[in-house]
């Protein structure tokens, strides 16, 4: 069986607007496809189904699409859930 880890949840603008709190603390396992990560997520906010073509999922400060590939999650490691900013 996979190990699980907590990992830290951050939630920016839009995202934070839709899971109401600007971070949080879920546990997961430490070997997780990043789609099946963006659904944990989802399953806590389903109101960021809405926004989920739009944002930009980053661990540890990486971009990661929300595709197939595997995650090697450590605890503590930072997800970052960033909506497009919008200027003008």
């Amino acid at each position: 069986m996979v190990p699980w880890c907590q990992v830290e949840v951050l939630y920016f603008a839009k995202s934070a607007e839709i899971a109401g709190v600007r971070s949080e603390t879920i546990s997961v396992p430490q070997e997780i496809k990043a789609l099946q990560l963006w659904k944990e997520i989802e399953s806590r906010h389903p109101g960021l189904a809405d926004v989920k073509n739009q944002v930009i999922f980053a661990v540890r400060q990486e971009y990661v699409e929300l595709g197939d590939q595997l995650l090697l999650l450590q605890p503590g490691d930072e997800i970052a859930i960033i909506p497009p900013i919008s200027g003008g």
